[in-house]
């Protein structure tokens, strides 16, 4: 027989998965890489340029390509965005948010097909995606669901 499972118990249980969580390999090298970005100079100086011109660029992109500084706004966006990922410490963060973000799919996964393997569980990764559709996506099948 079944132990019946309390509130309680689904708390209890909850609050250790998030305390492994946070002491995870994943979850110490986001924080590194995090206070790395914040304690860099550059860093921060370019976050902030980037931000002022996305704003300009939202604001051109109201009137989109009739906006007499549309190309030249866009261009710097998109410049400074790559900027942006190349610089080390911000590829490094990035780098490390999306080993979490895998990490936290993955449990997500485990959770969700601990209760039924029908949960649909959205992942942001094809691989666990595919995993997660239980049917009933109104796709007819294309996204390979069963």
């Amino acid at each position: 027989m079944l132990k019946e499972v309390t509130h309680t118990d689904i708390i209890s249980e909850s609050l250790t998965l998030a305390e492994m969580i946070l002491k995870s390999e994943q979850y110490k090298q986001y924080e590194i890489a995090k206070q790395a970005v914040k304690s860099d100079i550059d860093a921060q100086e370019m976050i902030w340029e980037f931000t002022k011109r996305k704003n300009d660029f939202e604001e051109v992109q109201r009137f989109g390509k009739y906006h007499p500084d549309y190309d030249r706004v866009s261009k710097e966006v998109r410049e400074l965005k790559r900027k942006l990922d190349l610089y080390d410490p911000i590829a490094k963060f990035k780098k490390s948010e999306k080993q979490l973000d895998e990490l936290l799919s993955e449990i997500s996964l485990m959770v969700a097909h601990a209760v039924s393997e029908k949960i649909k569980v959205p992942t942001g990764n094809p691989f666990f995606d595919s995993m997660s559709c239980g049917g009933g996506c109104g796709t007819g099948g294309s996204c390979g669901c069963k």
